[in-house]
């Protein structure tokens, strides 16, 4: 195992994101963050119903949530918090979180120099040591509270080199062929999408084993690229959607249009005032067109996942009263289908 000297030492010649030295170098994020306590970097407690509250005071940051193969950045407010023992939220307008406090395991308050000068922002880990959620500062955060923060909830005395657990492999899709009849049937008495899971975790499967195993008329596959038509038909539209993007620890959601699309290599990026998403595209290995009944009429999702089977993103039409943007994002999506098919 590395010495925290050693990483520091390691580290300095090296550049880019800290997620990608940190591969590099065989370690964790976390590690990686670790190795600078006493540098700028202080412990702190990471359960959200301790972190959440002391993040409100702050005012606007932006908020970083990323899986393997999305990150969706958003500016506002850690308001309107909401705990839970299996599953926390906040419901600000800009910043909409769904937090699983289990997973957040290690935090750090951090201070770097940058070149576009210091930044200061909370960042917290997964047991694993890969990261679940930051809150990065904006300019016209509350540098007072940030104080406090710090003070508030440091965890004082810790280890001198942080340890942390094996990482949890993918669960890839899990299927039970012969219960096809019976998930087919319940399906169609789903009254609220939160159901599905439920659904799922009844038959002993997951999300995307039912989507392999349902098929028509609940489901349809659509090729990888696909992606880039969907993004371009919604930007065309105009229309509000939700976008779901996480990892096992936090979700967040935009909602809302998406305005500025900017491919780059292998990324697709979204950059629009407030909202980023940056998405590799050639990470996509499976889509998916997912209906689902409700109370108040069908629900369309597109889902993607990765080589693992690991959810990437989910994106909704709004069903909100008087914001109700499901028929036109069936629209878009039926013309990506055809698109895909000329």
């Amino acid at each position: 195992m590395m010495t925290n000297e050693e990483i520091r030492a390691e580290r300095a010649k090296r550049t880019g994101r800290a997620r990608d030295i940190a591969d590099a170098m065989g370690i964790s994020e976390a590690e990686l963050v670790a190795a600078e306590v006493g540098r700028g970097v202080v412990p702190i407690h990471a359960h959200p119903d301790t972190l959440i509250p002391a993040l409100e005071p702050l005012g606007l940051c932006m908020a970083l949530t990323r899986n393997q193969a999305c990150v969706i950045e958003k500016d506002g407010k850690y308001a309107d918090f909401h705990p839970g023992d299996h599953a926390s939220m906040t419901l600000d307008a800009g910043i909409d979180l769904r937090m699983f406090p289990k997973h957040w395991v290690h935090g750090f308050a951090i201070e770097e120099e940058t070149k576009s000068g210091l930044r200061r922002s909370v960042q917290v880990f997964d047991a694993a040591g890969d990261a679940i959620h930051k809150a990065y500062l904006r300019e016209s955060a509350n540098l007072d509270a940030w104080a406090k923060l710090k003070a508030d909830i440091a965890l004082g005395d810790t280890p001198d080199r942080l340890t942390v657990a094996e990482r949890t492999p993918p669960e890839g899709a899990k299927i039970v062929p012969e219960k096809r009849d019976i998930l087919l049937k319940e399906w169609k008495r789903l009254t609220d999408t939160h159901q599905f899971v439920r659904l799922c975790a009844k038959l002993k499967m997951n999300r995307l084993g039912a989507y392999r195993l349902a098929g028509a008329p609940f489901v349809e596959p659509k090729s990888p690229g696909s992606v880039d038509a969907l993004f371009e038909g919604l930007r065309d539209s105009g229309i509000a959607v939700m976008i779901f993007v996480g990892n096992r620890g936090c979700i967040e959601i935009h909602t809302g249009p998406l305005e500025t699309i900017k491919p780059m290599g292998p990324w697709q990026n979204v950059l629009d005032p407030g909202f980023n998403l940056h998405l590799r595209r050639d990470l996509i290995k499976e889509v998916w067109a997912v209906e689902k009944p409700t109370k108040n009429g069908p629900v369309l999702s597109v889902e993607t996942f990765d080589a693992d089977g690991t959810l990437i993103f989910q994106i909704f039409g709004v069903s909100k009263p008087g914001a109700d943007t499901r028929a036109p994002f069936a629209e878009v999506v039926a013309a990506m289908l055809e698109e895909e098919h000329a």
